[in-house]
């Protein structure tokens, strides 16, 4: 099985950033635990602070990959690009946030994504990646029963 994690913008200083809400690890390091965790799942890391950036990345892999797990950051709350892309492909996307969004300024609580997407986990911090990609498995193997 092959999932692309795709970060939006601000997420490229994970660990540095805001520590009391988004924790002290870094996405370089967490995917060192997610590759140990799923080591039968080819994991792809891409992210851009570049709306665009991220909407090429899911037409080129949109395709043909197994899954997408997808954090688009402030984008979540702003791009009915996004939301068209994810609607444009095939793949299975489930939306991930860090934090609790609804626990947050009221701006968050929008998703212009959620709609289009599989499903959304959000609160559990980085285990929020996790818990994406073992959706993603489950979906699979559902599929396949």
């Amino acid at each position: 099985m092959n999932i692309l994690i795709l970060n939006g913008p601000n997420l490229n200083l994970l660990g540095v950033r805001e520590k009391s809400i988004y924790g002290s690890t870094s996405m370089d390091e967490f995917m060192l635990t997610l590759n140990a965790d799923f080591p039968d799942v080819e994991l792809e890391y891409f992210q851009s602070n570049s709306e665009g950036e991220l909407l090429d990345k899911i037409h080129a892999v949109g395709f043909d990959i197994d899954g997408i797990v997808l954090n688009a950051g402030a984008y979540t709350h702003t791009s009915v690009a996004l939301a068209d892309a994810i609607s444009a492909v095939p793949t299975t996307v489930i939306e991930v946030h860090i934090s609790n969004t609804a626990r947050r300024e009221a701006f968050r609580h929008t998703s212009y994504i959620a709609p289009v997407c599989k499903g959304t986990i959000a609160g559990f911090g980085m285990d929020s990646y996790r818990l994406a990609i073992e959706a993603l498995l489950l979906a699979k193997q559902n599929e396949a029963d």
